[in-house]
């Protein structure tokens, strides 16, 4: 599915990035902890989050994360919305708890876009 759909599925309004609309979404890693982003997140996936200082950017960056869907009708300030920017990464933000963005990907067919690993 496109971003512009998942914005649309979402309800939600893209903060930047707008060149980006058509690109495709196939996974979904939802976390408020970015350290479980980082260990188990899946390069390509949306993350949905309710974070919204730099460190959801930077490390949706650092783990190949493609967008940023900001939940619970929180709005990141100016100045990470222009981070998000220079490193190409749309940012959109939407009314809704993480539990129901993310089973609203899930009812369109989204994947899980998180490793699951077994205990070592």
């Amino acid at each position: 599915m496109t971003l512009n759909e998942v914005i649309h599925i979402l309800d939600g309004e893209l903060l930047c990035c707008d060149e980006k609309m058509s690109m495709e979404i196939t996974d979904v890693c939802a976390s408020d902890l970015m350290s479980d982003v980082l260990a188990f997140g899946t390069a390509g996936s949306l993350l949905i989050t309710g974070l919204t200082n730099a460190q959801s950017v930077n490390t949706a960056d650092v783990a190949d994360i493609v967008a940023i869907a900001y939940v619970r009708g929180k709005r990141p300030a100016d100045d990470v919305v222009r981070l998000a920017k220079e490193r190409g990464l749309p940012v959109l933000v939407c009314a809704l708890s993480l539990y129901e963005a993310c089973g609203k990907m899930y009812e369109h067919g989204l994947a899980a876009g998180s490793e699951i690993r077994e205990p070592q």
